[in-house]
């Protein structure tokens, strides 16, 4: 019988806890004080995006504030207690955790031209986004595979 506690669970839960941590200082801080989160190399700058880059950040910030980051963290407490609603939870914040990137490249791919980000960042984007869709991916079918073990 497969162990609740795997290797794949704490994966799923250690990245899960770190997204958290980088939705409230990348995401909710934005929402304070969003000049602060640009310092921290966490968001891009009126320079690079312009002021209506600057109002769709805000706005993908105010949703994954109030949807993405509650439905995240309920699934990590919920798969902790073995709970339907933590399994339901961490899929659809999975869910989430695929669309966002998808968005952001093909997003920084068809406005290159329009935007002014410095070329570390198409790189770091290039790289750190996908995998962050694989492990939503991954997560998704963790969650499905193991769906039996995981809850009461």
């Amino acid at each position: 019988m497969h162990k609740i506690k795997d290797t794949g669970f704490w994966i799923l839960i250690s990245i899960g806890i770190l997204l958290t941590i980088f939705l409230l200082l990348g995401q909710t801080l934005s929402l304070i004080d969003y000049d602060l989160t640009v310092s921290l190399g966490l968001q891009e700058s009126v320079e690079e995006v312009s002021e209506v880059g600057i109002a769709w950040a805000k706005g993908f910030a105010f949703g994954d504030t109030v949807f993405y980051l509650p439905l995240l963290v309920m699934g990590i407490i919920g798969l902790l207690k073995k709970r339907a609603w933590g399994l339901y939870s961490m899929f659809g914040a999975l869910a989430i955790t695929v669309y966002w990137p998808i968005v952001s490249l093909f997003a920084i791919f068809i406005g290159k031209d329009a935007l002014n980000l410095d070329p570390g960042k198409y790189v770091s984007f290039s790289i750190v986004l996908p995998l962050i869709v694989i492990y939503g991916l991954w997560g998704m079918w963790y969650l499905y595979k193991n769906r039996n073990e995981l809850v009461n």
